[in-house]
């Protein structure tokens, strides 16, 4: 692995060290002690995830008109970092909602500069097993952040003063990541892109992106928060600090899949793996919508591990070989943002759904927009797109 891809790494696992503490029990920490519903917790989701890409497809343009990634990337992880210091002093819902919304707009700004940093430092051929690594670096954090959450409340207990000490120590894994990126990241040095205008830049990211864009806005439907997911695990009977651990062996199976799925898809193409990640999901939600067993929870959050790991790391690999290098911000900007589109009325329709039907409407509804994803995905790809070798083998 190159250099620049470990460091990159470590910037991510210091940040979701501090982020996935606090997300791990924010579900618990709205409805149990702030008292809001699933409804709210739903839109604050949806607004949330919308926000974590809103500004992807902007950032990455001016990424590459200005011919720079790192600064852009230090501002985002900054202003997560500042978002961060609300939570503390935080004492109704909507000021945690003011929270969550700042700080993936954090996420939105640094995101398409640092993936599309990622892949220039990574050689085409080992590409999906880079992305891989710098993902398993991300979520080893976020293996150690919920233990780090489920520690100090089982030490502290469930109350407000727990929560405020746990977001306390948050903060000091959130700036360790703006100091590295900082000080150990160097910008790497290339021409700005030629200006042309915002919408002839989009117009040249060709027909086999556009396919890819379309069929990911689809499966976007189905994609809502997995803030659900840990209220199914709470269903189950889950004790709050054990839907922590819950969640951080989510996270393990990311973590330890993460490279080898990388790999597998430098060998039999990112394609064919983004689609089985459609299927497999879908078939995680019918898993969650006829289960309530304690039993059950723990292969589906192994399963959402795998799905996870190709869906983080393998995507931003397959945009990266679908685009040139001068518009590589900008696509996986456009991806980020087009997919953004269709989370807020996901979380929005997985709240409504789940507050007016049950959880099993919810992930009823999760599968079957799933399985249409995929069944355009596979039906619709151009004949003839810019894809690597391995993937062209496939499509022969």
């Amino acid at each position: 692995m190159p250099p620049g891809v470990i460091v990159l790494g470590i910037v991510s696992f210091l940040t979701d060290l501090s982020s996935e503490a606090i997300f791990a029990v924010m579900p618990l920490f709205l409805t149990g002690v702030m008292g809001a519903s699933t409804l709210f917790l739903g839109t604050m989701e949806g607004v949330a995830d919308f926000a974590a890409s809103s500004l992807d497809l902007l950032s990455g343009f001016a990424s590459d008109r200005l011919g720079k990634r790192k600064g852009l990337a230090v501002l985002g992880y900054s202003l997560s970092s500042t978002a961060k210091i609300v939570l503390i002093f935080a004492v109704t819902k909507g000021q945690v909602f003011a929270f969550r919304v700042a700080e993936r707009l954090g996420k939105s700004i640094r995101g398409a500069p640092r993936d599309a940093l990622l892949a220039g430092v990574a050689p085409r051929e080992t590409r999906g097993a880079s992305f891989g690594v710098q993902k398993a670096f991300d979520k080893s954090g976020a293996i150690l952040g919920p233990l780090l959450a489920f520690a100090l409340l089982d030490r502290f207990g469930q109350s407000l003063g727990s929560f405020r000490r746990l977001y306390l120590v948050a903060l000091i894994p959130a700036w360790a990541s703006v100091a590295v990126l900082v000080f150990f990241v160097p910008e790497r040095k290339r021409a700005a892109s030629r200006r042309v205008p915002f919408r002839e830049a989009i117009h040249t990211l060709g027909p086999g992106f556009r396919h890819y864009l379309i069929s990911a806005g689809l499966f976007s439907g189905a994609y809502f928060s997995y803030a659900f997911l840990l209220l199914a695990a709470a269903r189950a009977q889950f004790a709050s600090k054990h839907v922590a651990l819950l969640y951080a062996l989510f996270n393990v199976s990311f973590t330890v899949l993460s490279v080898p799925i990388g790999r597998l898809g430098d060998r039999v193409g990112r394609r064919t793996i983004i689609a089985f990640s459609y299927g497999l999901y879908g078939l995680m939600a019918i898993g969650f919508a006829v289960t309530t067993s304690k039993a059950a929870m723990i292969p589906l959050f192994l399963v959402y591990g795998v799905f996870y790991a190709i869906d983080e790391g393998q995507t931003k690999a397959y945009i990266a070989d679908l685009v040139p290098d001068t518009t590589r911000a900008t696509a996986i900007g456009a991806y980020g943002f087009v997919t953004a589109l269709f989370y807020l009325p996901a979380s929005l329709l997985a709240g409504g759904l789940w507050k007016s039907f049950g959880p099993q409407a919810t992930f009823g509804a999760a599968a079957a927009i799933a399985f249409v994803a995929l069944a355009y995905f596979l039906a619709f790809q151009p004949r003839r797109p810019n894809e690597s070798s391995g993937q062209a083998r496939l499509l022969a």
